[in-house]
């Protein structure tokens, strides 16, 4: 659907041979909050399965969406769920395994999504958890918040020009 470069990082369709790995990078999103439950590794195990199968098929319910694995070196690293509409790009997911993240992957990803709207006068948006630190990076690349609802916040990209407004509201 989309041609995104992203300079270091290869994005290539999902395959149903990646359901293990996804899995396993859907339960790396779930660790802090699973270490605090007192559950049973098996517990966890049994919880995180039945999560990652209502997200999968949640996100596989947008129309119009194309679903990315992102490779580094030839290696899964995490995943780009996009959704395409005729005035926006929706990012689903964004996810990077842990030794990934804070190496300025996600924001070179998102960038490339950025540029893709900007060059055909499409917004971006996004849901992200209240406290989750993403936040800080959405807000530097011109993200403004439109909508909290108290467990998510909705955020929007305007296009170049929401850089050149000033600091988006938390």
């Amino acid at each position: 659907m989309t041609a995104i470069a992203v300079p270091g990082i290869a994005l290539r369709p999902v395959a149903a041979t990646d359901e293990a790995f996804l899995a396993r990078l859907y339960a790396t999103t779930r660790d802090a909050e699973m270490l605090r439950t007192g559950w049973s590794e098996t517990q966890r195990a049994s919880f995180l399965a039945m999560q990652f199968n209502a997200q999968q098929r949640a996100y596989l319910a947008y129309p119009d969406a194309e679903f990315l694995l992102m490779l580094r070196h030839g290696d899964a690293i995490g995943r780009l769920y996009l959704q395409h509409n005729a005035r926006a790009l929706r990012v689903i997911d964004l996810s990077l395994l842990p030794e990934h993240q804070n190496q300025g992957i996600g924001g070179r990803v998102l960038a490339a999504v950025l540029a893709l709207a900007g060059s055909t006068g499409q917004t971006v948006d996004l849901h992200v958890e209240r406290h989750n630190r993403a936040r800080m990076l959405y807000r530097r690349l011109g993200f403004r918040t439109v909508q909290d609802n108290g467990i998510y916040r909705r955020m929007v990209w305007d296009g170049p020009c929401s850089l050149a407004e000033g600091p988006a509201q938390a």
